[in-house]
C-alpha cells in the first residue's frame, strides 16, 4: 500500500484547508520545490499534489508551483496531479511535462466520456477524483454539491481503465479526525478500481486501521492512502507511516 505525501497548493504556496475551505488555508511552506525535496529526502514513493486555485478556476493557477515540485523530485518519484485538469489538452500538458498521473475531479461528473477517452489515450495515467459530502459527489473545489452519491459515479467508469479512484471525504479532511474508513471500503468493494482513501488521516494508528481493514475486504482493493497536514505539524511521523503501509 502507498503513501501519499500531499502537497496542496494555493497562491504558490503549500497549505492545507479545513474542510475544504479556502479561506480556512494554513500555510506551511512558501516554497513547493523545498516542501518536494524535504519529502523525497524522507525516502517517498509517490507524491499527491492539487491545485486549489486551478480547481476554483477551472484551469491550472500554480503552474510554476508544480514545474518546481517536478523539477526537485526528477523522473525517480512519479506525481499525480489535480485541480482545473478539465479538457484533453490540459492533460496533455502536465502528462508532457512529467506528471505520472492526473486526477480529473468535475469534469469527470460533468463529462465522463472525456474520461473515457483520456484513459484510452493514456493508458495507466488517469485517476479519478471523487469528493464527497455525506455521501454525495462535491465538483468545483468543492463549492457545489451534486445529487450524485460517490458510488453511482465510481460505476460509471467500471471497465474504462481508470488507474485509481481517490476517495475523499471532505468533512474529514483537514481535521484530524481519521479518515471515514468505512464510506471508503464500501466504495471499494463496489469497484473493480484501486481506491486511494483521503481526508483526516493523522495517526500511526489511522494508517493501520485502512491497512487491517483492507486486508479483509471480501473484494476491491484499496491502494493506498492520502495525508497532508498530519506530516506538516508532525502528528505523523513520515518515516514511519512510510514503514507501517509498506511493511
Amino acid at each position: 500500500m502507498i503513501l501519499f505525501p500531499a502537497i496542496d497548493l494555493k497562491d504558490g504556496a503549500c497549505v492545507r484547508l479545513l474542510r475544504g475551505e479556502m479561506d480556512a488555508a494554513t500555510v506551511f511552506n512558501t516554497s513547493p520545490g523545498d516542501q518536494a525535496a524535504r519529502f523525497r529526502a524522507a525516502g517517498i514513493d509517490w507524491l499527491h499534489v492539487v491545485d486549489l486555485n486551478g480547481a476554483f478556476a477551472g484551469q491550472p493557477v500554480n503552474a510554476g508551483a508544480v514545474d518546481a515540485i517536478l523539477a526537485a523530485l526528477g523522473p525517480d518519484i512519479p506525481v499525480q496531479l489535480g485541480g482545473g485538469i478539465r479538457d484533453h489538452a490540459t492533460i496533455d500538458m502536465w502528462l508532457d511535462k512529467g506528471v505520472r498521473r492526473v486526477i480529473l475531479g468535475t469534469i469527470a461528473l460533468r463529462d465522463p466520456a472525456l474520461v473515457k477517452e483520456a484513459c484510452r489515450r493514456h493508458p495507466g495515467r488517469i485517476a479519478v477524483g471523487i469528493d464527497a459530502r455525506k455521501g454525495m459527489v462535491a465538483v468545483e473545489g468543492w463549492a457545489e454539491t451534486s445529487d450524485i452519491t460517490a458510488v453511482d459515479l465510481g460505476l460509471k467508469f467500471e471497465d474504462a481503465g481508470v488507474a485509481a479512484i481517490i476517495y475523499t471525504d471532505i468533512d474529514r479532511d483537514g481535521a484530524m479526525g481519521g479518515p471515514n474508513i468505512d464510506a471508503t471500503v464500501s466504495l471499494a468493494e463496489r469497484l473493480s478500481t484501486p481506491v486511494i482513501v483521503s481526508g483526516g488521516v493523522s495517526s500511526v494508528a489511522d494508517l493501520t486501521a485502512v491497512r487491517d481493514r483492507a486486508a479483509q475486504m471480501a473484494r476491491g482493493e484499496i491502494a493506498g492512502v492520502i495525508s497532508g497536514r498530519a506530516i506538516y505539524d508532525g502528528s505523523l511521523d513520515l518515516a514511519e507511516a512510510l514503514a507501517v503501509l509498506r511493511g
